[in-house]
């Protein structure tokens, strides 16, 4: 009897020393630089998202970033960042250079894009990734030498080079430089205006972050149809981490306004739609709340009304956080 309890416990030693290693995922962190869908100019969409455990990572949008950094930083979102030396720069030079290793655009409307261009000329050598008919706005609308200097690396001469387009091509994924994510962009409607889901991967783990978009009902598209059936067996798997996207309104705005964004009452039947999608339960998905429009009107804040109304229709049970500046997030 004790020898054969003896041979037992070294066939499970044995089975326990040799079955294979499984990766542990790192997941991400994701800081917000800037959490407004208008009227607040140094706080407007950009969310930095780094492989946990990095220093480098991406920005997502980029409406606000001097003073976003500089706002995250005084809430210690970096104090664990490993920075190198550089005595010619300040402590947000430093964050500036150094983290962010390089731009996603989802559109160039301003609220997405006047924080890269007020550091463009201070932060050279970074590429700006985003599909063509972005990047072409870019290119010819705001890098131009009229609005503002073409700091590009192409469009109208002389071009200064400073700025790197880099085309994403939908479906296909991309390394992002200095980073060890990639990408994957999704074309979305915003109003007549081509905007871009982005898809983050970093070895196992997904995000996807959704710029400005309007529900397919409303735009008579089928891109967040197309993005559910892209991402769906991300859920069912387990790999997608979480979601970053937008609520500019409350419930009260007509559908005739809405110009190309979402409402509570359409963003949980577009998270509906995935569910459906993906054939499992999303109980618990964390889902961050983007681009809430502040009100000039007295009365109840526009934030805690869109989180009510949330929360009133959320029947299968989505972990709704709505993004504020500064704040730093683990998905």
């Amino acid at each position: 009897m004790k020898s054969l309890l003896l041979r037992l416990s070294l066939i499970v030693m044995a089975l326990t020393l040799f079955r294979p290693v499984v990766a542990c995922a790192q997941g991400f962190e994701v800081t917000v630089l800037g959490a407004a869908g208008g009227l607040e100019d140094g706080n407007l969409s950009a969310y930095l998202v780094r492989e946990q455990g990095t220093s480098a990572g991406v920005l997502l949008d980029a409406g606000t970033v001097l003073n976003g950094l500089e706002k995250a930083d005084k809430a210690h979102a970096f104090d664990q960042v490993k920075l190198a030396d550089d005595a010619a720069a300040s402590r947000s030079g430093r964050l500036l250079h150094q983290m962010i290793r390089g731009y996603l655009i989802s559109h160039a409307h301003l609220d997405h894009v006047a924080g890269l261009v007020a550091v463009s000329p201070d932060d050279p050598g970074k590429p700006v990734y985003g599909l063509s008919s972005v990047l072409s706005v870019l290119q010819d609308d705001l890098f131009n030498h009229r609005v503002w200097p073409n700091l590009g690396d192409r469009g109208v001469q002389p071009a200064f080079g400073l700025l790197h387009y880099h085309t994403l091509i939908p479906d296909r994924a991309m390394a992002l430089a200095g980073t060890g994510l990639t990408v994957t962009a999704y074309p979305l409607s915003h109003g007549g205006v081509e905007s871009t889901a982005f898809l983050i991967r970093a070895g196992s783990s997904a995000l996807l972050y959704l710029g400005d978009t309007g529900p397919d009902a409303i735009e008579k598209s089928g891109k967040l149809h197309a993005l559910w059936q892209a991402v769906a067996p991300l859920v069912r798997s387990g790999e997608l981490r979480g979601m970053i996207i937008e609520c500019s309104y409350d419930n009260r705005r007509a559908d005739r306004q809405l110009f190309g964004h979402l409402t509570p009452h359409w963003l949980l039947e577009e998270l509906d739609a995935l569910q459906a999608q993906a054939g499992v339960s999303m109980k618990g998905f964390p889902v961050l709340v983007s681009h809430i429009k502040p009100v000039l009107e007295s009365g109840v804040p526009v934030r805690e009304r869109i989180a009510s109304e949330l929360a009133a229709g959320n029947r299968n049970g989505f972990h709704f956080r709505l993004a504020e500046q500064g704040m730093t997030i683990r998905f």
